[in-house]
This record gives structure tokens, C-alpha cells and sequence, in this order.
């Protein structure tokens, strides 16, 4: 884990309100949206989180993907949290999410102890934007203020899901073209792909890299073709950051400098192109790393949310009221 001091660089404190106006004109995401309504959500979410992240390190990466995963699709909503129903085929078996995002079960143990506290209250997305927050926090990583108040959305789409979300193959041009459709530059997404310091990935999602990229350490492909053959071990799960898996730190750009990045889509950064400057600084300056992914985060968050009397705050994070 980081150190004590690394931990100090680490913790951010972010404002960005003009980012941060809701879909719904006049209402915007605030910092003291529940100080009244229900002011001790904070700590809720913060406790529930410590215990699952002491339980398991890497559901605090899950729930970081998860809320990626969710923001990416229709907006910071908690759509992806939704299971099928009669009328819509939701997220959570779309290509990128299949068998892979998990912590599903966290968010609900949150949500049910937010309900106890403040029943019909707290939106599911907001708890999500918070849980993901504290996952990053209690890894080491920064912190930053969470702009709360966004609304629940009242239906998902599978298919937005599969057409939003980047995949592990995706080329530099792809991956600056999708976060720059929502609403985020080169240099956020450079900083968020460092999400990738922690958690772990399946096999399938890096078979094809290890076996036909060339811009690879060869050691490093070697190492991982031990456990993920090419024909076989799908779900076999390898650390995204070999050098300090459970560590919310810069370590993710020095595997790219070294080309032992996971996923060709994290090596496309670093890959003689245009975010290969940027690579470099954050590889060797964990506090601007730490800055640009809280501030990158912020604005993540605020993408497209549900706001004022749009959506519902649900009772249940799996289904419409």
C-alpha cells in the first residue's frame, strides 16, 4: 500500500461546480445536497466501503469499474445497476460487462443500510459516485469532493452498453474519440486509465495481446501466457498492475513505459503517440497523476446525470420503484 506520505501527495481536494450543472436546468449537482436530508450518508457509504475493500482489495477496483461502466452509458444514473426486465434487456450482460463487472452485492448491502437511515432518500447513483470515491481512497489513492444529487434512471439498454464502452483492443484514436464524445479530454483519459494500477482482468480480455502484439516485453508476455493459454483458461484472472496490484498508486505508467501494459488499449498510450509525454510525467510524479485523476473523476461523474424531478430514487438499486 502507499505510504504515509505518499498517502498525504495523494489527497485532493477538488471543486469544479461550473462542470457540474444537472440535466435539469436550475439544479445542479452540489457538495451539501443531502446535509439536511439525510447527513450522515457519507460516513454510511465510507464504513460499508472499508469493510469490503478490507474483505477483498480488489472490490475496490470492481466498484471503480462499475462506475466507469455506468457513467459511460446514458450518463452517471445507476442504469447499470438494473436486472432485466419484460420491457428492456438492461447492462449487466452487455459484451463489457458480462462476467466481469461485479460488486453488485455491495452497492445493494449500501443502499440497504442508507434506507434505514434516510429511506427514500438516497439515489443508487449517488451511492455508487460515492462508493467508487472511497474504494479509490482506502487503495491509497486520492480523494475529492463528491458533487451529489443525482436521480435514478428509470430503465437501461443493453445496447448502449455495447456501443459506449471501450474495449481492451481499442486503439488510441478509438479510446480519445469515446471519452471525447463524453465530454472528456486526451489528459482525462490518460489519468483515468490509471484505474488500472488495481483490480485484476480475465484472460479473454488480454489473450490476444500477449500472443500477437509487438510492442510487449517479451518477459512480461511469457509470464502471463503461463496462466492464460491461447486456447483454453478464459476466466483465468491475471493483475492489470503486476508490480503493486492492490495499490492505488503511479506504477500503472511505468509498466506502459516498459511495455507491460495488460490490455493493448493501455499500451496504445504509451506507443509513440500523442499521450506518450503524458505517460512519462505521471510515471515519475504521483501527486499530478493523483491531482489529474481526482479532477478527471469530477468531471466523470457529472456526465449527462438525471436531476431535479427527472428519474426516481429507487428503493431497490436492481429495480424501478
Amino acid at each position: 500500500m502507499a505510504t504515509a506520505a505518499v498517502r498525504c501527495l495523494l489527497t485532493v481536494a477538488v471543486v469544479l461546480a461550473p462542470l457540474l450543472a444537472g440535466a435539469d436546468a436550475g439544479r445542479p449537482l452540489s457538495t451539501g445536497f443531502y446535509n439536511k436530508k439525510c447527513p450522515n450518508v457519507q460516513s454510511i457509504v465510507r464504513a460499508a466501503m472499508a469493510q469490503a475493500v478490507t474483505a477483498e482489495p480488489r472490490m475496490g477496483a470492481s466498484i471503480l469499474r462499475m462506475f466507469f461502466h455506468d457513467c459511460f452509458v446514458n450518463g452517471c444514473d445507476a442504469s447499470i445497476l438494473l436486472d432485466d426486465t419484460a420491457s428492456f434487456t438492461g447492462e449487466k450482460n452487455a459484451g463489457p460487462n458480462a462476467n466481469s463487472v461485479r460488486g453488485y452485492e455491495v452497492i445493494d448491502a449500501i443502499k440497504t443500510q442508507v434506507e434505514v437511515s434516510c429511506n427514500a432518500t438516497v439515489s443508487c447513483a449517488d451511492i455508487l459516485a460515492l462508493a467508487a470515491r472511497d474504494a479509490v481512497n482506502l487503495l491509497g489513492g486520492p480523494t475529492w469532493t463528491v458533487y451529489l444529487g443525482r436521480r435514478d434512471a428509470l430503465t437501461a439498454s443493453q445496447s448502449a452498453a455495447n456501443a459506449n464502452l471501450p474495449g481492451p483492443g481499442s486503439s488510441l484514436a478509438t479510446l480519445i474519440t469515446m471519452f471525447g464524445n463524453k465530454g472528456l479530454s486526451p489528459r482525462d483519459m490518460t489519468a483515468l486509465s490509471g484505474a488500472h494500477t488495481v483490480g485484476q482482468a480475465r484472460c479473454s480480455t488480454f489473450r490476444d495481446r500477449i500472443y500477437n502484439d509487438a510492442n510487449i516485453n517479451t518477459t512480461f508476455a511469457s509470464l502471463r501466457q503461463q496462466t492464460c493459454p491461447q486456447a483454453s483458461g478464459d476466466a483465468t484472472l491475471a493483475p492489470i498492475d503486476a508490480q503493486t496490484p492492490e495499490a492505488f498508486d503511479n506504477a500503472y505508467y511505468r509498466n506502459l513505459m516498459s511495455k507491460q501494459g495488460l490490455f493493448h488499449s493501455d499500451q496504445e498510450l504509451f506507443n509513440g503517440g500523442s499521450q506518450d509525454a503524458l505517460v512519462k510525467k505521471y510515471s515519475g510524479n504521483a501527486a499530478m497523476f493523483a491531482a489529474d485523476f481526482a479532477k478527471a473523476m469530477v468531471k466523470m461523474g457529472a456526465i449527462s446525470p438525471l436531476t431535479g424531478t427527472q428519474g426516481e430514487v429507487r428503493l431497490n438499486c436492481r429495480n424501478a420503484n
